[in-house]
């Protein structure tokens, strides 16, 4: 069974894709191995459409594995990735959570650099959270509402 993680960023799906699995595959570290440099970098280069093709690429291969997969928050922006995540056979989690939750997050996150992050203002990232909540939602087969909640409550609630 294959399982995938989808959620704005700063929702925590590389760390419950850690809890779930220790073979779990993280996408967007899959797309740094393929391009070659950080995935920040080659936004800037290149820019967010030649980013979301190559994300499409792997996410089609993806879909053949089984295991725990964590997305890249934008996922869900394109009709062909919410197409072949419905298509496939696997359960896709929402981590749901409020956009001021999220901001603190992302905020906080001296490790992980988020192209759209550094880019953007509040205003304009939670225009691009707003978009995309009904996305996640319409393709999810289970909604977990993470705010408040530890990583391991959030398994347990998973598993159930």
């Amino acid at each position: 069974m294959t399982t995938f993680l989808i959620g704005f960023m700063g929702s925590g799906k590389t760390t419950i894709a850690q809890l779930l699995a220790e073979d779990f595959i993280d996408m967007d570290y899959v797309i740094v191995e393929r391009i070659g440099m950080p995935i920040s970098t080659f936004f800037a280069e290149a820019g967010e459409g030649a980013f979301r093709e190559i994300e499409s690429q792997v996410l089609e291969e993806l879909s053949q594995n089984e295991g725990v997969i964590a997305t890249g928050g934008g996922i869900v922006t394109s009709d062909d990735n919410r197409r072949i995540l419905s298509n496939a056979e696997a359960e896709i989690i929402y981590l749901k959570s409020d956009f001021d939750t999220l901001y603190q997050q992302i905020s906080m996150d001296t490790t992980n650099v988020r192209p759209l992050f550094i880019d953007k203002s509040r205003e304009e990232l939670q225009e691009i959270f707003e978009t995309r909540a009904p996305l996640y939602e319409e393709i999810a087969t289970q909604i977990i509402t993470i705010s408040g909640k530890t990583p391991e409550e959030i398994i347990k609630e998973i598993r159930r």
